[in-house]
Parts: C-alpha cells; sequence; structure tokens
C-alpha cells in the first residue's frame, strides 16, 4: 500500500508541471522510475525473508522473564516494566519458541515448590501445635495462588495461544495446581496432619469452641481446586461425624428426656448445615446430615417413640409434637413408625375411656375433648397429614366398638342432655357446634340402631313433657341423623314430630268441641295422640282416676273416634302430668306434678293424714312408683307432705300429712317425679328391643337373599349378609337365624351337602 500511495502522489506531482520544465521533468522521470525500481524490490523483500533471533536474543530475554518469576515467588520488587514482560513474551511465542518458553517456566514453578515442602518437614509435629501448621499451609497456598496469577498475567498471551491449541497441556493456573497437589499436598505427612489440623478444629467447635472459619473455608477450598477433597478429607470426616454422634445419640438418650433431646437434635442438624455454608463443599451436605440423621434419630427412633410420644400427647406438648414430625419425616421409615405409635396411642388412651364403667358419665365429653384434641394435633403438628387423619379415624372406630352397644346409649343420653330445656350451657351457636361434633363421634359407632333406640325414647320424653330447649335444634339435628344415616333411619323420629303437630291442632278442635257441652268441666284437658309404631312402646299400668278424669276422657274418646272411626285408644297414665291449684298458709300456689303425684295430693283434700297403704289402694299405682312418687312429696327440695317418722327412704309403715305451713318464693311450683335408674330396668328393655329387631333384619335379610339366588352355600350367604346387615353381628348369631328359618320351611339344606341352602317357595 506504501508503494502504491507514492506511486500516485508522484504521478501526480509530475502531472502538475508546466511545459517549460519539460527538459527538466524527463530527468526526474528518469531518476524516479529508478528510485521506485528500488523501493519496490525493498517491500518485496520484506515479506519473504523474515529476520532471524539471534540466541543471545532469546536467552537474554528468558532470563529477564525468569528473574521477574523469581521476584515474584521471592516477594521482591520486578526489575522490568511489566508490559515491557509481555512483549517480550510475545516476542518469543511470535518466533516459535512457546515450546521451550512452556517446559522452562513450568521447570522454574516446581522448583520452587518442590523447595516449599522443606518448610512442613523440617519441624517436628510436637514443636507446631496443629493450628499453626493449618495457618503455615494455608500462608504457602495463598502465597502459591496469587504468585501463579501473577506469573500467569505475564504469560498471558503463551496461555491463550500455545498452551491453548494443546489441549494435553495444562493451563498456567491448572499446572500451578498440579504442582501443589503433587509435591506439597500429595505428601503423606503433610496431607494428614492437615486433614487431622481440620478435624481437630470441627470437632472443637461442635463442642462449643469457637474457631476460625474463614481458616477453614480457605483450606477446604484448597483440598477442592486440587481435586483431592472426597479422598482426602470427606470420607475421614464423615467417618469421624459418624463415631461422634453414634456416642452421642447414646449418652443423651440415656441422660435427656425425649423433648430436650428433639430440639438438641434439631439444634445439631441446624449447626451441620451451617456448617456446609460456611466452609464445607457442598456436595458435602447430604451425606453430612444424612449420617447426623441416621446416627441421632434413625437409630434412635423407636425409643424415643416408646419413651416420648405418649407423655407428649398427654400434656399437648404442640411445639414437640411439631419438631418430632419434622425429624422423623427426615428418616426412611420414620413417618411409618410414627403413625403406628400414633394409632396404639389412640386405641389406648379411647379404649380406657370406653372400656371404664366408672367413667360412663364422663365418656362422652371426654371423647369429645379427645377428639379436637386429637385433631389439634393433626392440624398444628402433623401437617393435616391424611394419612394420621385417616388412622385417626380407623383407631377411634377401633376402641369406641371395643365395648358393643353402651357408647351408642351414652352419645343418645348426652345428645338428650343438650336438647332438653334447662340446659343453659350453650347458645344456639355453641349448641349447633356441638352436635357437629357428636355426629363426628356418632360416625364411628357400629351399633346405630343402639343409638336409635335410646335416642327415640328420650326424644319422646322431650317432647311429651314438654323439656325440648330448642325445636329448631331438635330438627337440626333430625337433619343431620338423616344426612348421614338415610332416610329411614329417620322415619319414626320425623313420625314423632308430625304427630305433636296433628296434636295441637285436634285439641284446638277439642276445645271448641268443649264448649259446646251442656256440661262443661272445671278441669281443662291436654290429649298427644301417638301413633303406635312411631313412639317408644310403654307398659300399661291401671290406676284409679277421680271420677272427673274418667268422665272427661271418655268426652275425648267419644270426639276422637266420631272423626276417626276404626281407631283405638289406650291411655297410658306414666306419661300424664298436671297443674294443681293449692291453698297454704302463705297464700295460693300451683304445683307442676306428674299424674301420679296428682293421684296421691288429690287424697289429701279428702283427708289430712293417709298411710302408705291407703294410698297404694285408693290409686292403685304399683309398689315401686309409689314410693318413688312419695318421696319426690316428703323428701325433696318441695316438701308439700310431711312423712312420719322423718327419713329419706319410703316405709310401708310411713304416714303422710299435709304440710300447710309449706313455704316457697316462686308461685307455680315445679316438683321433679324421683327416676328409678335406667340401668336396671329400662336400660335392659330397650337394648332387648334392639335386638328384637335386628333379628327381624337378619331374618328379612336372609329370605331377601335366597330368594333372589335360590341356591347359596354358607359362607357365600354369611358374606352376602354382612354386606347387607348395617349392625355389628356374630357369625354365631347368624347360624341361629338361619337354623330358625329353615325351621319355619323358608330355606333348606341341601340333602348331598349340608352346607348348601336352597329357598323354598
Amino acid at each position: 500500500m506504501a508503494f502504491v500511495g507514492l506511486y500516485k502522489v508522484m504521478i501526480g506531482h509530475s502531472e502538475c508541471a508546466s511545459a517549460e520544465e519539460e527538459t527538466r521533468r524527463q530527468t526526474v522521470k528518469m531518476h524516479r522510475s529508478v528510485f521506485l525500481l528500488c523501493l519496490f524490490n525493498t517491500i518485496i523483500n520484506n515479506f519473504s525473508d523474515r529476520p532471524k533471533l539471534t540466541d543471545s536474543y532469546t536467552e537474554d530475554t528468558w532470563m529477564k522473564l525468569r528473574d521477574a518469576v523469581s521476584a515474584i515467588q521471592n516477594s521482591t520488587s520486578i526489575r522490568y516494566n511489566l508490559e515491557e514482560l509481555y512483549q517480550a513474551v510475545e516476542n518469543l511465542c511470535s518466533y516459535k519458541v512457546s515450546p521451550v518458553l512452556y517446559k522452562q517456566l513450568r521447570q522454574v514453578c516446581e522448583d520452587h515448590v518442590q523447595a516449599q515442602i522443606h518448610q512442613f518437614r523440617e519441624y517436628p509435629s510436637s514443636s507446631l501445635d496443629s493450628l499453626s501448621f493449618l495457618k503455615r499451609m494455608n500462608r504457602c497456598w495463598q502465597d502459591h495462588c496469587s504468585q501463579t496469577i501473577m506469573i500467569r498475567s505475564i504469560f498471558l498471551f503463551l496461555d491463550r495461544t500455545y498452551i491453548l491449541q494443546n489441549s494435553l497441556l495444562p493451563s498456567i493456573w491448572d499446572t500451578g495446581l498440579e504442582l501443589f497437589r503433587t509435591h506439597i499436598v500429595s505428601d503423606g505427612a503433610v496431607q494428614s496432619r492437615t486433614v487431622e489440623g481440620i478435624l481437630e478444629q470441627i470437632e472443637r467447635e461442635r463442642n462449643g469452641e469457637t474457631v476460625d472459619r474463614s481458616l477453614l473455608r480457605s483450606l477446604l477450598g484448597m483440598l477442592s481446586d486440587l481435586q483431592v477433597y472426597k479422598d482426602s478429607f470427606e470420607q475421614r470426616f464423615l467417618t469421624e461425624t459418624n463415631r461422634l454422634y453414634a456416642a452421642e445419640g447414646q449418652r443423651l438418650m440415656q441422660e435427656r428426656d425425649v423433648p430436650e433431646y428433639l430440639h438438641h437434635v434439631a439444634r445439631r442438624l441446624e449447626e451441620e448445615n451451617d456448617r456446609v455454608i460456611s466452609y464445607l463443599d457442598q456436595s458435602t451436605q447430604k451425606p453430612l446430615i444424612t449420617t447426623v440423621e441416621k446416627q441421632l434419630l434413625g437409630e434412635h427412633m423407636n425409643a424415643i417413640l416408646q419413651k416420648g410420644l405418649w407423655m407428649l400427647l398427654d400434656e399437648n406438648r404442640v411445639c414437640e409434637l411439631m419438631l418430632l414430625y419434622e425429624l422423623l419425616n427426615k428418616v426412611k421409615g420414620g413417618l411409618t413408625a410414627l403413625l403406628q405409635a400414633w394409632r396404639d396411642y389412640i386405641k389406648s388412651f379411647g379404649g380406657e375411656i370406653v372400656s371404664s364403667p366408672e367413667k360412663d358419665k364422663e365418656m362422652v365429653q371426654e371423647l369429645l375433648d379427645f377428639k379436637d384434641k386429637m385433631d389439634h394435633v393433626t392440624q398444628r403438628c402433623f401437617q393435616r397429614n391424611d394419612t394420621f387423619i385417616n388412622a385417626m379415624k380407623e383407631a377411634f372406630e377401633s376402641f369406641i366398638n371395643k365395648r358393643p352397644n353402651k357408647p351408642a346409649e351414652l352419645i343418645a343420653k348426652y345428645v338428650d342432655s343438650k336438647l332438653r330445656a334447662g340446659n343453659k350451657e350453650a347458645t344456639e351457636e355453641e349448641l349447633e357446634r356441638i352436635l357437629d361434633k357428636i355426629m363426628i363421634i356418632f360416625r364411628f359407632i357400629h351399633g346405630k340402631d343402639v343409638f336409635e333406640a335410646f335416642y327415640k325414647k328420650d326424644l319422646a320424653k322431650r317432647l311429651l313433657v314438654g323439656k325440648s330447649a330448642s325445636v329448631d335444634a331438635e330438627k337440626s339435628m333430625l337433619s343431620k341423623l338423616k344426612h348421614e344415616c338415610g332416610a329411614a333411619f329417620t322415619s319414626k323420629l320425623e313420625g314423632m314430630f308430625k304427630d305433636m303437630e296433628l296434636s295441637k291442632d285436634i285439641m284446638i278442635q277439642f276445645k271448641q268441641y268443649m264448649q259446646n257441652q251442656s256440661d262443661p268441666s272445671n278441669i281443662e284437658l291436654t290429649v298427644n295422640i301417638l301413633t303406635m309404631g312411631y313412639w317408644p312402646s310403654y307398659t300399661p299400668m291401671d290406676v284409679h282416676l277421680p271420677t272427673e278424669m274418667v268422665k272427661l276422657q271418655e268426652v275425648f274418646k267419644v270426639f276422637y273416634l266420631g272423626k276417626h272411626s276404626g281407631r283405638k285408644l289406650q291411655w297410658q297414665p306414666t306419661l300424664g302430668h298436671a297443674v294443681l291449684k293449692t291453698e297454704f298458709k302463705e297464700g295460693k300456689k300451683e304445683l307442676q306434678v306428674s299424674l301420679f303425684q296428682t293421684l296421691v295430693l288429690l287424697m289429701f283434700n279428702e283427708s289430712d293424714e293417709c298411710s302408705v297403704e291407703e294410698i297404694r289402694a285408693a290409686t292403685g299405682i304399683e309398689d315401686g312408683e309409689l314410693k318413688r312418687t312419695l318421696q319426690s312429696l316428703a323428701c325433696g327440695k318441695a316438701r308439700v307432705l310431711n312423712k312420719m317418722p322423718r327419713g329419706k327412704d319410703v316405709e310401708d309403715a310411713d304416714r303422710f300429712h299435709f304440710n300447710s305451713d309449706f313455704r316457697h318464693k316462686l308461685f307455680r311450683i315445679k316438683i321433679n317425679q324421683i327416676q328409678m335408674k335406667e340401668t336396671v330396668e329400662e336400660q335392659v328393655s330397650t337394648t332387648e328391643r334392639v335386638f328384637q329387631d335386628r333379628q327381624y333384619q337378619i331374618d328379612a335379610a336372609v329370605v331377601r337373599i335366597m330368594k333372589m339366588r335360590k341356591t347359596l352355600s354358607h359362607n357365600l350367604l354369611v358374606s352376602e349378609l354382612y354386606n347387607q346387615l348395617k349392625f355389628p353381628v356374630k357369625p354365631a348369631d347368624l347360624k341361629k337365624r338361619i337354623e330358625s328359618l329353615i325351621d319355619r320351611d323358608y330355606m333348606e339344606r341341601d340333602k348331598e351337602n349340608p352346607n348348601q341352602y336352597h329357598y323354598v317357595a
């Protein structure tokens, strides 16, 4: 390009010359041609023949570079400008001296690194403590790294051309690492003492001492950079960790209680994770944490659960239970073991509540409280794990049916206590919540027909005596039962409510009927007409009613049968109650009493004093019922009768007289009838009724199955029955019902195979 440019300039100059100077121009032109020819030859020669480097230049340049490397290695000042040194390397590389230069550089570095090993060998292990040794090793490593970086910056052209183009050659940085690894860290004594020193510092930190984390981070980073971390350090570190925590776990499980131990394990895991973040290699985290979890949790999992779970649950230690779940979730098989222990606890604790007759009064409330507590644990501590929730349901269903029938009966009575008038414990919203909780317990019961029988009996009392706290609450409970068990379960209960509503309409009509009578009675009669199939069966009792009552009953009978011909009325005096107007010295009062109490008190209109025998003969009340009635009138809070002699129990020889001195702050006084204990007669009869109904249901199911299948083996028939029946039943009971049906010719055995049945049309 220089030649062309020059040529153009000179041509241009010749074109601008004047005519007068033609002679001189010719002379210049001749000289110019000679000049251009010489210049052309010079430029061509410059591209074809490159000057050679003298041996002295190569040697002098290397000496200069070696001095610079030595100055860097000895931490002294460099005599030459760094840019000049970089240019010198570039010049040598341009003249293909790179292979020699690389070998010379490597040798200088290797000689220097080999010399460094002596500072670690010249001191016996006793004269240099481990921490000082680690600091010296770290200083050596840091110096080596900074020196290698400085050297590489000078030889960067070599690193990025010759070395980069030769894949078999390590870079200058990698060469530095290789030399340090080969000559220092791979030395058996040096490596052993370095690793032991690091392990000693880590153990001290684990024992609560403060250590230099930056030193450990640097040294472990060195091992990692030199690619000896796993082989030289990690294996030994994990072995030491395993040994340490194995011993610690054994010791602390004996010395500490479970909550304290769990907090210790959580703290240890947090410390080890922090150790990974601070100075260990990230690859160590998984095997390290696994080792700690195995030795502190996995090896003692059963001991922790046996020693502490029940205590934590008994004391409702929410934080520790949450921690236990989180820790065992980290260990293989941990949650499975916790699930089984949790299920066993529920069965054991719940079994104690259900199986203790002395706790029957508090059973349902304790079950509700226990269920609330377990729900709280699953939600707060077990992260609402579905497996734990299902296990809890299975455990409740298991223990609550260990004692047949009784829980169902007591749940029905508990509902009665909540729905009965006078229950001021809860608002409507709280009552609704209580009923929802009861339904959860109700779902676990197998013998729901037992619940139905007792619930129906108690509902009848609430409706007939007017003791129901709230019609809305009653219907809400009925709706819940219908949703849970179906319309067939609640059909009779709904019929009871329907009877009460129809009775109100009938009584409005009866009052209008009585107003048209020529001989009106001074007694106001209210009658509830009950459909026999809906209501519990009551034992009829014949008592001697006053003439006016009998007359009024006949009037109602004529009125009712006139509207509903073909029906039969049966009076139930045991369910009757009355309001009596009474005069005492204090003034007039109204007594709200049962029909039996009414019959007894009416006797004192005729006589001031009566004996037990006289009262029995006049009223016709059964002996046990009579004594309870007299006891309620003479021995209770409202004593309208005086008993001679005084005492709590009524004897045949006792005499009673009207207490005209009776005082009370209220105008209308309710005198409660003393109830006989249901555990003896009423409960037995209710339970027997349930069993009788079950027999009918079994018979109907057997006939239904056989009618459809015609021929069936015993085992298949029993299997079908278990699928259809909604209450618990024993195989022996099923066998008895099958035998009964065979005797009554509903089915027959096969003549050749006695385990085969045929339906008889």
